[in-house]
């Protein structure tokens, strides 16, 4: 089947299986390697992309699936004005390790928080809950995230301290 999937503003055109999963399209097809592939059956949330705005497991959809549609991977976050202030969040709070798991949640978080811009520690952490990270022990990520959502609403930052 012949697609075309618009992705972080630019269309993919590629011809492709029936049963292509949506991460080897976004990985293949577009070459956006980004999206990583970790447990292949939606649990670990590596794989997180935005479909029309909204967080989905790409393993677990069928590229056919995003035909007409509009995706953003991890490498359409960052702005014209730099990175978004959860990738400057995570560099600043060292909230990751081997950045396997960061691509997930990234675009899991950046939508949660455009969703629930007030969210409180607990909130967050349960937000959190969907993506695995095996390295960091998650304080970092989470640190990350109260920044950014800090940040996103205007408030004044704070400063880390190790």
């Amino acid at each position: 089947m012949r697609i075309a999937v618009e992705i972080n503003g630019r269309t993919y055109e590629a011809e492709v299986e029936p049963r292509t999963l949506l991460s080897d399209f976004i990985r293949h097809s577009a070459g956006l390697t980004g999206t990583k592939v970790g447990c292949e059956q939606g649990v670990c949330g590596a794989c997180t992309v935005q479909l029309d705005g909204e967080p989905v497991r790409s393993c677990l959809m069928l590229a056919v699936q995003a035909r007409g549609r509009s995706l953003k991977t991890v490498e359409g976050l960052a702005g014209e004005g730099g990175l978004h202030p959860l990738q400057r969040a995570f560099h600043e709070a060292h909230a990751l390790q081997c950045g396997f798991c960061t691509p997930g949640f990234l675009m899991s978080m950046e939508a949660y928080l455009r969703e629930h811009p007030d969210a409180d520690d607990e909130e967050l952490r349960e937000a959190l809950a969907g993506n695995l990270c095996r390295c960091t022990g998650y304080l970092g990520i989470i640190e990350a995230v109260e920044q950014a959502a800090r940040e996103l609403r205007g408030d004044q930052p704070r400063k880390l301290t190790s």
